[in-house]
């Protein structure tokens, strides 16, 4: 009767491990789309990403390269002082985009150009996102904000 119980024990304790197993795989397999990865345009000149991998990237949009296309489509270059990646966007853009402004794109990476799916820009004067601002000191061009 004793080993009995014993080897009950074992089973569910196996039986409960396996589940576990099975459900943090699920859960990683359902959040695998929704996880993009930050690159600065300087990571992403190093070492292009595939094509059909969507991540994020960002930095400053570079002076003088914002231009507008047939229809809605937008053509600019993201810099983050060391290397610049020219992108293009299909839509609206938001209300706070502009030249030497911080953005961060969504998107994918085809033939030397950044395909954004999505596009935000940072929503004060002095708000900049964290990857951005890294990317932007890693390279030495961050300048801090006047009041902070």
């Amino acid at each position: 009767m004793r080993g009995l119980k014993k080897q009950r024990r074992i089973q569910i304790v196996v039986a409960a491990f396996a589940a576990l197993a099975i459900a943090t795989g699920l859960i990683g397999y359902a959040m695998r789309d929704g996880i993009n990865f930050f690159r600065s345009p300087s990571q992403v000149v190093e070492e292009p990403p595939r094509p059909e991998e969507v991540f994020r990237i960002g930095g400053l949009v570079e002076e003088g390269s914002l231009k507008r296309g047939q229809g809605e489509v937008i053509r600019f270059n993201v810099t983050d002082g060391g290397a610049s990646v020219a992108v293009t966007y299909a839509g609206v853009l938001p209300d706070l985009f502009a030249e030497n402004q911080g953005m961060i794109g969504t998107g994918s990476y085809v033939n030397g150009v950044f395909e954004a799916s999505e596009i935000l820009a940072k929503h004060d004067e002095s708000y900049m996102p964290k990857e951005v601002v890294d990317a932007l000191k890693e390279q030495g061009v961050y300048q801090e904000a006047n009041g902070s």
